[in-house]
């Protein structure tokens, strides 16, 4: 067993047009949303996108000592396309960010789990699809710390 170490933590959620990202307070108690980004599609091979450019200056700015990034495996455990595109993007986050530690996280229905709890709360529609990648991120995050907690 490994101990925890205190310090904020970032959640990210890749889809193909926007980034969910939830940040946890020092202790890893508890996740929330922080912002949700649009991806960047069209840099270059060389040039860093921008969606990542803000990820590294959120985690300058709030001190992070690692990003959990949602990795969406199938439900058999297997990696498909949307897996690949993550690891690649989480790859690309390192390179980015580095030393700060991007982790894989299981997400298998995380989104689906973040949407069903904003409908419950009655938001639906439009204002769903503005916050629901900020939620999948902060399911993402929230059950990382989770996992973390219980291994300790």
């Amino acid at each position: 067993m490994t101990a925890f170490h205190r310090g904020v933590r970032l959640g990210v959620d890749v889809g193909n047009v926007r980034v969910g990202v939830a940040m946890c307070d020092p202790d890893g108690i508890l996740a929330t949303p922080l912002v949700t980004l649009r991806r960047d599609l069209n840099a270059g091979e060389d040039a860093i996108p921008a969606d990542i450019a803000e990820l590294a200056r959120l985690v300058d700015e709030h001190e992070i000592i690692e990003v959990v990034v949602g990795l969406p495996v199938n439900l058999a455990g297997k990696d498909g396309p949307a897996a690949v595109a993550a690891r690649a993007y989480a790859l690309r986050l390192t390179t980015v960010i580095d030393p700060v530690p991007v982790r894989l996280a299981d997400e298998r229905l995380s989104t689906v789990v973040a949407t069903r709890r904003l409908a419950e709360r009655g938001v639906r529609g439009r204002r769903q699809r503005a916050v629901v990648d900020q939620a999948a991120a902060v399911e993402i995050l929230q059950g990382w710390l989770d996992a973390q907690r219980r291994r300790t």
